[in-house]
């Protein structure tokens, strides 16, 4: 079984604009509560851990390379459950953010937390 965490944040924060560091504090902040989460949750013992981002992508559109890999697995099977920190890191346009929670991810068998 495979668990898929995203990570999205719209504008790097300004060290990462910089060079001073390769990843805004905000992608960093979310990785940790996602692995935290997979961590104490004993249904996700022994699964493969993927992780897609977008560090920089706005969430208005779907044309992000984090989640077009990602949603490419799904649709391929590779992908049993994406976990996500909030609605928002999918995406900002609540009504295709909805179409991949209630229809896309449903039709390829994933679980979306």
């Amino acid at each position: 079984m495979t668990i898929a965490k995203y990570i999205r944040l719209s504008s790097a924060d300004e060290a990462t604009r910089f060079g001073e560091k390769e990843e805004s504090n905000s992608i960093v902040n979310q990785r940790r509560l996602l692995d935290s989460y997979i961590a104490a949750s004993p249904e996700f013992a022994g699964w493969r851990v993927l992780e897609f981002q977008d560090d920089g992508k706005s969430g208005t559109n779907l044309d992000r390379p984090g989640i077009q890999a990602l949603l490419a697995q799904a649709r391929q099977g590779e992908i049993d459950c994406v976990i996500v920190k909030d609605l928002s890191r999918l995406g900002r346009d609540y009504i295709m953010t909805g179409h991949y929670m209630e229809r896309y991810f449903p039709e390829h068998r994933v679980r979306y937390i």
